[in-house]
């Protein structure tokens, strides 16, 4: 993750991530930890499969520690329009409402680390993403996709 590039959080998205860390550390670490001991105390190492399962378990909670402690230092938060920013283009953290063949569909643009398309909230890096970024009210956009170019018009941006 150290190739200099930036990680795009909304204040939510950071909150999130913050909130897992604290998890890990205060709550599910300690755990792992008491079940490592509580296995190393039945004896034999080798044959215990407790012991096994439990430092699996904590070397994969380390490893998600110690990337978000990255993620988190290397965040750059993003912010939905507000009363003193330009909300006449699509830029990182707009909200945006789209219509494609009838129907029409809310969109967050956010970093690719936030990204989860089942709650609507799409990748500045995504096709789709790109393609609105710096777009206003009242553009088409067409998107290359798997079934083919889709045709979006934006209808609003908040």
């Amino acid at each position: 993750m150290k190739n200099g590039k930036k990680i795009y959080l909304t204040k939510e998205g950071l909150t999130e991530l913050k909130h897992e860390h604290e998890e890990l550390i205060k709550v599910k670490r300690p755990d792992v930890l008491e079940r490592v001991s509580q296995a190393r105390n039945l004896g034999d190492l080798s044959e215990n499969a407790e012991y096994v399962a439990a430092r699996d378990e904590l070397s994969f909670i380390d490893g998600r520690i110690s990337e978000l402690e990255e993620l988190i230092g290397q965040a750059s938060l993003i912010h939905a329009g507000g009363k003193n920013s330009n909300n006449k283009t699509i830029k990182l953290g707009s909200k945006v409402t789209l219509h494609h063949k009838g129907k029409k569909d809310d969109y967050m643009v956010v970093g690719e680390w936030e990204a989860d398309p089942k709650e609507k909230k799409i990748s500045h890096e995504s096709p789709l993403g790109k393609a609105l970024i710096g777009k206003k009210v009242g553009d088409s956009i067409e998107v290359e996709a798997p079934a083919g170019k889709l045709l979006y018009t934006i209808i609003s941006l908040g």
